[in-house]
């Protein structure tokens, strides 16, 4: 009989010992997937539908198409970074080793950015939806709720969010079978044009708008970046850690071109009362009470399981750059030795999701797309600079595989990158200069080396 992944069963069978500064490896293909796919959120198409939908003029589902060919590739050099260093830290750490600290600081710093806007959305996301549900509570106290049990449950360690992942992904699929055939059902029933999801609905003819609704849609797939913070909590991580990362990616961007695709054809209409929930009308659109409230606790249940994986790998890559002396190490290189968990940082991200309780969707979108791409950006140069040029594999196929491919996935992020918003640039270079001040300030204008990771921990 096969032996059960350990991160899908109880604790008390698990036999890693925590010890300061090292993570337990628990976590096998399945999970790293979970963890993704929850990250994600397979729902995560509804949260910008109304304002892409917008946007494109109904062509959510061909922006779809074109965010997904862009993730593809830079979601394959992810994968063959954590190869070449299977740490936490993501494109932090990616960045670091390949170009030096001062860079890695910088492309870590980025990385923040979405990292610590992602939580964020979420919980905006469950004080709209719960305030729209629930009118007669205020929006604060489902914000304040979700981020209060988000925390115990990131604090008590990973193997208890990858269990709450099962509860999360099962809620989703559940409604996903049920808007797939009921949205088949509606279209069937009006008649509409299958191609109008990739023609538009013709209130805005240019093409341009895709792009930058693309560059919106970014945030959906910051999962395949998530897997890669797990690197040192993964079981034979070289082998599992890559996987997970394609099986993520492809996976996820094809159910959003399908759910997008479906809720188009279902209800082909770019006008809602609020482009914010513009979702709650699509789904109210069947007239059946039930599905609407199934799809408000399958969206509730998959931001609070993003909510989940994304405080925890933001808490890690404050973790690895603390442990490092990037950041005060007293402070964010520590674990702690009951849970094994890095309890601070944590702590930290749930004080900075306060800010969801006077953000607004867009733009929080905006900034999680603008340090994603960055982070994007610096992780297909190190992949060209680690393989093509440091290990100078260029003959025949490694030139395609270490420069050719990765060099498309960089000119995609930085198109897509040029495609936000006039503000978003003005926030997130802002955010970039204050990491910029940081960094003089821990290398004392570079009069000494910035602080790196010791691959021999």
């Amino acid at each position: 009989m096969s032996q059960p992944d350990e991160s899908l069963v109880a604790p008390t069978v698990l036999t890693a010992q925590v010890t300061e500064g090292r993570f337990k490896r628990v976590l096998g293909v399945p999970s790293l997937v979970l963890f993704g796919l929850v990250y994600m959120v397979p729902l995560t198409a509804f949260t910008t539908y109304g304002i892409v939908t917008q946007l494109t003029g109904g062509r959510v589902a061909a922006t779809y198409i074109i965010t997904l060919v862009a993730m593809v590739f830079t979601a394959r050099s992810y994968a063959r970074m954590s190869i070449a260093y299977p740490y936490s830290g993501s494109a932090y750490v990616y960045t670091q080793q390949s170009f030096g600290g001062a860079l890695g600081f910088l492309a870590g710093w980025a990385l923040l950015l979405d990292y610590l806007f992602l939580p964020m959305i979420n919980y905006l996301i469950i004080g709209l939806y719960m305030g729209a549900s629930f009118p007669g509570v205020p929006t604060w106290i489902w914000i304040v709720a979700a981020i209060a049990i988000v925390t115990v449950l990131n604090v008590v360690g990973i193997v208890s969010v990858a269990r709450a992942n099962f509860v999360v992904i099962a809620v989703q699929t559940v409604f996903i079978v049920a808007f797939v055939a009921l949205s088949i059902g509606a279209a069937s029933g009006q008649g509409v044009d299958p191609l109008v999801p990739f023609t538009g609905d013709g209130t805005v003819g240019s093409i341009l708008p895709l792009f930058q609704g693309a560059a919106i849609l970014c945030l959906s797939f910051l999962g395949f970046d998530s897997v890669s913070t797990l690197a040192e909590e993964a079981k034979d991580s070289r082998r599992t850690v890559p996987r997970a990362i394609m099986i993520v990616t492809i996976g996820a961007g094809l159910l959003f071109i399908l759910l997008t695709y479906l809720a188009q054809i279902a209800y082909p209409s770019n006008a809602f009362e609020s482009a914010d929930t513009a979702s709650i009308e699509v789904v109210a659109s069947f007239g059946l009470p039930w599905v609407s409230t199934l799809f408000i606790a399958g969206f509730i249940a998959g931001s609070i399981g993003s909510a989940l994986t994304s405080q925890a790998s933001v808490a890690r890559i404050l973790f690895a750059m603390g442990r490092d002396g990037v950041l005060p190490r007293a402070v964010f290189g520590h674990l702690n030795t009951r849970f094994g968990t890095p309890v601070v940082p944590i702590l930290i991200v749930s004080a900075v999701s306060l800010y969801a309780l006077f953000a607004d969707l867009l733009t929080v979108s905006n900034m999680i797309s603008f340090g994603a791409l960055i982070a994007f950006s610096c992780v297909n140069l190190s992949t060209i600079k680690h393989y093509f040029v440091d290990r100078g594999e260029r003959s025949g196929w490694d030139a395609v595989n270490n420069l050719v491919l990765p060099g498309i996935g960089f000119a995609l992020t930085i198109w897509l990158w040029t495609n936000l918003s006039g503000m978003t640039f003005v926030v997130g270079l802002s955010w970039l200069a204050v990491g910029f001040v940081l960094l003089l300030i821990v290398t004392r204008f570079f009069r000494r080396p910035t602080p790196t990771l010791d691959l021999k921990e």
